[in-house]
């Protein structure tokens, strides 16, 4: 109103001898102007992720994107990892707003305790309707306070354990565990319950997992299609591990520090979305301990590829026995571990790739109904030779040639891990000959289903074939 008068006042309309019904009008125009609102410079703060892009903040935080842009003042969508950009419509909240993948075992009461906030802010951030849309891999939106860090430490109250008893493996004390935790009391906790302290053992994988799994991680979250599931389990004493991932079932081996290790082969072809990994602890009395628990796997956004070749090679009468062949040898698993740390690549330096692992495969015109199930590197230099490598230890056991896949050598990498060379000019080896990491084992070829000279690898993992290139970047135990 003050606004209003000052600028009647300007143009001296209340002297003038203007009609008032006029007055009255031009009065409401100015009044009923919008004014410009102040953009907005407090609130919580959201650290940009790889592959962030402006839309999908806005679209996570239910704001609109003239909004977040008229709040952090931007003038085009071009971000960048690491920026900082403050959340509008968030209010009473400020500090950080954190992302954190959810791990096996984790829970919205555990995330909660951990980071020092209330389930329903986090329920409220994310948009969780049900604790059963809580995945593992699923990243989701933590905020962090002034003042508030996240609790270093967690144990599970075991069966007729006191939280006194707690308090003093977690070199804390009853009432502290009680509050940090959100009991109502020091008489609230009950067994199986994880409880977070400012010091104590950092085990935070515990969290919600029954007693016999001192610990349990899923690396690399989250999973794709055509990916490598790496799951670490530490039992108890005397505990035997089993368990099955999507319709898969786990072996476990022993990878050293109380550790054991189940590495499964994720589906190229696999529907994104969430599917069951279950554990199951068998104690030595007989009894068995379970946990199961959702987890996401993510589209490895795969291309579409048309290639034409030889009729002859498509006949289902020739592809299927060839291709159950392969799965017969590929299948067993020996417990005997030949390889060490991450592969080699199976080729010289000077490579390239000729066509990558996951696309979608259209032969002759038809549906796209496979995939490309290794990687192809070709020739790209008169001056290298075509030489193809092991790219891990293993003992040779397939050597022959095949109508579909050429001269064909196969290694078995131990414990349900097994490499695949399809199409070689010539091969070095022979059943049952041992070869070590980086041995000459053939030369590249043009031999059977090819467009042109490559060799294909392939790369099984308890009976799926996995993205090689995974095993080049990251190191399995």
């Amino acid at each position: 109103m003050r606004v209003a008068l000052m600028i009647l006042r300007s143009v001296n309309l209340f002297n003038s001898k203007m009609p008032r019904k006029i007055i009255i009008l031009l009065l409401a125009l100015v009044l009923f102007v919008p004014q410009p609102v102040s953009a907005q410079t407090t609130g919580p703060v959201y650290i940009v992720q790889p592959g962030d892009t402006l839309w999908s903040i806005a679209v996570r935080f239910n704001v609109s994107l003239d909004d977040l842009m008229n709040t952090n003042n931007l003038t085009d969508s071009n971000l960048a990892a690491g920026q900082q950009l403050i959340i509008p419509g968030l209010e009473g909240l400020t500090g950080f707003l954190n992302t954190e993948v959810v791990g096996f075992g984790d829970s919205l009461r555990g995330l909660a305790r951990r980071n020092q906030v209330s389930i329903s802010l986090l329920q409220r951030l994310n948009r969780i309707i049900s604790p059963s849309e809580l995945y593992v891999g699923v990243s989701l939106i933590v905020p962090q306070q002034e003042g508030v860090s996240k609790l270093p430490g967690s144990a599970n109250l075991s069966k007729g354990e006191t939280l006194l008893e707690l308090a003093v493996r977690q070199n804390s004390d009853p009432w502290t565990l009680s509050s940090l935790n959100n009991l109502g009391g020091t008489w609230e906790a009950l067994p199986g319950d994880s409880l977070y302290s400012i010091s104590g053992s950092n085990n935070l994988n515990a969290s919600g997992l029954p007693a016999a799994f001192l610990s349990a991680e899923v690396k690399s979250l989250p999973l794709k299609q055509g990916g490598t599931a790496e799951i670490i389990v530490k039992p108890a004493s005397g505990v035997t591990l089993s368990g099955f991932l999507v319709d898969r079932s786990l072996h476990f081996f022993d990878m050293g520090d109380r550790q054991q290790v189940a590495l499964q082969g994720i589906h190229a072809l696999l529907e994104p979305g969430a599917y069951p990994l279950h554990l199951d602890a068998t104690l030595p009395d007989g009894s068995i301990q379970s946990y199961e628990q959702m987890v996401l796997v993510a589209s490895g956004n795969y291309p579409l590829t048309s290639l034409y070749v030889d009729p002859a090679t498509l006949d289902p009468t020739v592809t299927e026995p060839e291709n159950q062949k392969i799965l017969a040898l590929v299948t067993p698993i020996n417990p005997q571990k030949y390889w060490q740390g991450p592969f080699i690549l199976p080729v010289d330096a000077q490579y390239c790739i000729k066509d990558w692992f996951g696309g979608r495969r259209s032969y002759n015109s038809g549906l796209y109904s496979g995939f490309h199930s290794g990687v192809d590197y070709g020739i790209c230099s008169e001056a290298k030779p075509y030489d193809i490598y092991a790219p891990a230890s293993g003992v040779v056991i397939l050597n022959e040639k095949l109508i579909v896949r050429g001269n064909a050598t196969i290694i078995d990498h131990g414990q349900g891990v097994y490499s695949g060379f399809w199409h070689q000019e010539e091969s070095y080896v022979s059943v049952g000959e041992m070869v070590t990491a980086g041995q000459l084992i053939g030369k590249i070829g043009g031999t059977g289903r090819v467009t042109g000279p490559h060799l294909h690898w392939e790369l099984w993992v308890n009976g799926i074939q996995v993205d090689p290139l995974d095993w080049l970047d990251v190191l399995i135990p």
